[in-house]
């Protein structure tokens, strides 16, 4: 909602910039003077003028509040509520992320005394699924014999391997070549001895384990969105800042008005309202 907002916004600014720029003739009609099509050379960008139109690509609303404008207040509050809200929202995905990785060592994989090493995020994801990883080799004396409860995630790899390469998933020829390559898909995407798990008796545990792994996504999620939004108050800053600057030089004066709300219920989510008045 509020990225709709932004572009609409910025739709505006764009049009209104290319009808000063490219419609002089505008300008008898109406008995004022709109600036003809320019050229920035680097002599103008030398100019003093040109600081309040670029600031706030650094700091937004900064050229606003050069050139006396009160709008620039509401890119740097937006500024400032956007920094809060991605800083907090990053700390809680990385907390929620620790939690669950903790869950995982200290209760689905403690019985296998493993050796505390990180790994994709697909292996936790599937933690989430299945209650158990399952052996990797039912035999481990003899040839490789794969688990075949399917409930696990090592049997369900082995039922997928089965289907995928075998005609008799039932009843195979161990000593084809396809059983071999059956036994290949396998062992690349089953879970090793290292990195076993399971969840037997520790059904609360698990549910904790989930919460926490859909805490830290959701989180993680509104970060990349509230840094994607604090680019696009940069951007809009400046634009808006620049379109103004030209304006002015002709006796032209815009008005925005705006307004910022949390969306109650929502993990974060924010609403804007932009409105954008030129004034000849």
């Amino acid at each position: 909602m509020f990225g709709r907002a932004i572009f609409g916004f910025l739709i505006v600014i764009l049009i209104a910039a290319k009808m000063v720029a490219q419609r002089p003739d505008l300008a008898g009609s109406m008995a004022i003077r709109m600036p003809e099509p320019f050229v920035v050379d680097s002599s103008t960008l030398a100019s003093p003028g040109w600081v309040r139109p670029i600031s706030p690509a650094i700091i937004p609303g900064s050229g606003q509040l050069m050139a006396s404008q009160d709008r620039g207040v509401v890119y740097l509050a937006v500024e400032a509520f956007l920094v809060i809200q991605l800083i907090s929202s990053s700390g809680e995905g990385t907390r929620e992320r620790d939690r669950y990785k903790d869950l995982a060592f200290t209760i689905a994989r403690a019985p296998f005394a493993p050796a505390r090493r990180d790994t994709t995020f697909e292996y936790f994801e599937q933690m989430e699924r299945f209650i158990e990883s399952g052996p990797f080799d039912t035999e481990p004396s003899s040839s490789l014999v794969p688990p075949t409860d399917e409930l696990t995630y090592n049997g369900s790899i082995w039922r997928l391997a089965r289907e995928t390469f075998l005609a008799d998933p039932v009843d195979p020829d161990t000593s084809s070549t396809e059983y071999q390559s059956a036994l290949a898909f396998y062992r690349e995407r089953a879970i090793g001895p290292n990195f076993q798990w399971s969840w037997r008796d520790a059904g609360l545990e698990q549910d904790l384990y989930r919460q926490s792994i859909k805490r830290s996504d959701d989180a993680f999620r509104s970060s990349t969105q509230y840094l994607g939004l604090l680019l696009a108050n940069h951007l809009l800053s400046a634009i808006d800042a620049f379109v103004s600057y030209r304006l002015s030089e002709n006796g032209t004066t815009a008005q925005l008005q705006s307004s910022l709300r949390r969306i109650p219920g929502s993990y974060g989510a924010v609403e804007a309202t932009v409105g954008l008045r030129f004034i000849f």
